[in-house]
């Protein structure tokens, strides 16, 4: 595989942050702009399911059902969770069904028009490129997003969280419509389970359809080189993150890398060999700590494509972070008072985890103490293997008695965090519980700000995606 001439490439990719953070209006005033917008695909059927439930007051989701090429699978969906003019907010949602190795067609289709619905929405009315960003450790509900961004002819699939070896191969199968099987990862034992899906069960498409060009989320110039070793696994691109970035982080090389704050210790060992991944001759990206022109400039001259940033379209206008969020986090910002961690074990995932310290969130201890753990939306939910040989599913964030049950590990659970719910809370989109409360945010960020700090400078008001494209580009 060559490298793509560097005039057809983007120089900025828009950071694909979830749950929803990246939405479709994010996605979309970047691409407008000459750039690549990302949408996050991360639990993408529940936040389609709760904007419906909110009555879709915009029309925009039920817009681009319309646009599905099978209208009984979205008329489906529609009977199912629209609620005109809205559910009563003190009335919870109604869940998605949860990702499993055996799932509904009931929930295989609701994941591809999902997904479908938010790739659309940000290609909508313009030419400018569109990528879908997805979590390897989501690795349930892959293969039936994949096909979903590409109904939508979708430009990049972004995959980080893991090594997604299988992706370029799925991609080949699904755009001609054949049945592609990838392989699960399974705990407690070395075998792995296979995922089918066979795309002719959605009918009324055309094909072949256009294949996405893939960019794999690595840290390590080693998984370049074992991903480049065999046209099935290899990219079209990498983006290469520093630990800096926000969200998950690849865990530290070296053991036990934690300080006394449940930290984690990063060293030059975290730090990815550019002059191996260079001679590779793939595309590249930097991200994280690249969020300025002088950042850029520095890229480009290292022989990257790029930049990938998040930090600053985050908090941009755009964003899907509610209003509140955005504003507690500038306004700390701008007082300086803003304070990142990376917390070694707040996901369930057990990667590391940027989180931003804020009072009315999971990032204080007595909030994350008092909420009562319940799994009720397990995309972080992970397959192991029963003793009487079944498939079940456990997450260290459930309760406690539930994990142990499983044969989880009981220390892997004690600070474990509902991502799940916690990242829903973020776009307005929380649970309500019995006792009548809504599920907590917490809120993830980058831990270099300096490019934040300075557009706030230019834009005291807060600044517009299309704002942070003209920062970076000059």
């Amino acid at each position: 595989m060559t490298s793509t001439p560097a005039a057809t490439l983007p120089i900025l990719i828009q950071g694909g942050m979830g749950i929803g953070v990246s939405s479709w209006k994010l996605a979309q005033e970047v691409s407008r702009k000459g750039q690549l917008g990302v949408v996050s695909g991360t639990a993408i059927d529940a936040v389609i399911a709760r904007r419906l439930q909110d009555g879709d007051i915009s029309g925009d989701v039920r817009r681009a059902l319309t646009h599905f090429p099978n209208q009984e699978i979205a008329q489906l969906i529609i009977d199912r969770y629209y609620i005109e003019g809205g559910r009563d907010s003190k009335v919870p949602y109604i869940d998605v069904p949860k990702l499993s190795l055996r799932p509904t067609s009931f929930a295989v289709e609701l994941l591809v028009v999902s997904t479908f619905v938010e790739v659309w929405l940000a290609k909508e009315g313009h030419s400018g490129l569109v990528g879908m960003n997805i979590l390897e450790k989501i690795q349930m509900a892959i293969p039936f997003q994949l096909f979903g961004a590409i109904l939508a002819d979708v430009d990049y699939i972004l995959i980080g969280a893991g090594i997604p070896a299988q992706i370029p191969f799925a991609l080949d199968l699904l755009q001609k419509g054949k049945p592609v099987a990838m392989r699960v990862d399974v705990a407690d034992t070395n075998e792995k389970s296979i995922l089918k899906f066979d795309p002719s069960t959605i009918t009324g498409i055309s094909y072949p359809l256009k294949r996405p060009k893939f960019l794999a989320i690595v840290s390590s110039h080693a998984l370049v080189s074992y991903l480049n070793k065999d046209d099935e696994t290899k990219p079209d691109g990498y983006i290469i993150e520093y630990h800096v970035a926000g969200g998950h982080n690849a865990p530290p090389r070296k053991k036990d890398a934690i300080d006394g704050n449940g930290e984690a210790i990063y060293s030059e060992l975290d730090s990815p060999n550019l002059d191996k991944i260079i001679a590779t001759g793939s595309d590249f990206w930097l991200a994280g700590g690249f969020g300025t022109p002088e950042k850029l400039k520095e890229a480009l001259s290292l022989g990257a494509c790029g930049i990938q940033v998040g930090s600053l379209f985050a908090l941009s206008n755009e964003s899907g972070f509610t209003k509140n969020l955005k504003v507690d986090a500038i306004n700390h910002l701008m007082d300086g008072s803003i304070h990142v961690t990376t917390d070694a074990t707040a996901s369930p995932t057990g990667f590391p985890f940027k989180v931003i310290e804020n009072e009315d969130s999971l990032s204080v201890r007595d909030n994350f103490e008092k909420r009562i753990r319940v799994c009720d939306l397990g995309y972080l939910r992970t397959p192991f293997k029963r003793e009487s040989g079944s498939i079940g599913y456990r997450c260290p964030a459930e309760p406690q008695s539930n994990f142990v049950f499983k044969h989880g590990h009981i220390e892997q659970s004690h600070n474990a965090k509902c991502l799940c719910n916690a990242l829903m809370a973020d776009i307005g989109l929380g649970q309500i519980r019995p006792n009548g409360s809504t599920e907590m945010p917490l809120v993830t960020i980058g831990s270099d700000l300096e490019g934040p700090r300075r557009l706030l400078q230019m834009h005291p008001q807060g600044w517009s995606a299309a704002e942070a494209v003209t920062f970076l580009l000059n």
